[in-house]
């Protein structure tokens, strides 16, 4: 028998955390870890650990949080045990306040239902197919685009967790609101707040896309979302 359960962390601190502070963030915890685990930074002496992310630095109901995935949950404790002094994030210190730890281990698998998410700062497009989607005209035929690179998404962190997929992945994007766009690694990339159904059943917060361990793409069932108070949940009060 297949097992696709995996061991989720998820780290509340009860410090606020602007947007542009989550690089900051993340280079703060990677240097309070002396950068002893790669699973922090996914820097390797020879180039880049170019694996699904297993430690996510996130920000939510506008507090500094960490998301830690399979092995990223065992590593998590360097931190900890390092963690002595407070953190230089950008311009100003910060004293990290634990809120809240909720450990679980869930199901990543495909089903005979649909389960229904919403995401959060999607970066789905790169060099190559960021001119595919401009040409693209027709609302529907976007959509459809943006369906099979969500459904690629899926597929990329099942495997690097490691997990068997059996059945086809479905996904069926119901909103596109807030585009935008932001900067990640020195880039301008087209953002996307989204709604979306797939057969693939996926833990809270995990990231979807690219610049998941900077806080993009963080995906939530719907059921986890009190009606109206979805930008609370994800950003805060800004």
């Amino acid at each position: 028998m297949i097992n696709n359960k995996i061991n989720i962390l998820v780290i509340q601190f009860t410090n606020l955390l602007s947007p542009t502070e989550i690089p900051y963030f993340r280079s703060a915890i990677v240097a309070a870890t002396d950068k002893m685990d790669i699973l922090f930074h996914n820097h390797a002496v020879d180039g880049f650990r170019y694996a699904y992310p297993l430690i996510q630095y996130k920000r939510i109901r506008g507090k500094a949080a960490i998301v830690c995935i399979g092995e990223g949950t065992d590593s998590i404790g360097k931190f900890f045990s390092n963690l002595h002094e407070p953190l230089r994030i950008g311009n100003r210190e910060m004293l990290l306040e634990l809120e809240d730890i909720k450990s679980s281990k869930e199901l990543i698998q495909t089903w005979n239902t649909d389960f229904y998410y919403s995401l959060r700062k999607w970066l789905p497009l790169n060099q190559s197919n960021c001119d595919k989607y401009k040409n693209i005209t027709e609302l529907k035929d976007q959509a459809v685009f943006l369906e099979k690179i969500l459904i690629g998404n899926i597929l990329s962190l099942a495997k690097g967790l490691g997990l068997h997929i059996e059945k086809q992945v479905t996904c069926g994007i119901t909103k596109i609101e807030n585009k935008g766009v932001m900067r990640y690694k020195g880039i301008n990339f087209e953002t996307f707040d989204t709604e979306f159904r797939s057969n693939v059943s996926l833990p809270n917060y995990v990231g979807l896309g690219k610049g998941v361990s900077h806080g993009f793409g963080t995906c939530v069932q719907m059921s986890l979302l009190r009606s109206g108070q979805k930008e609370a949940f994800f950003y805060g009060k800004e």
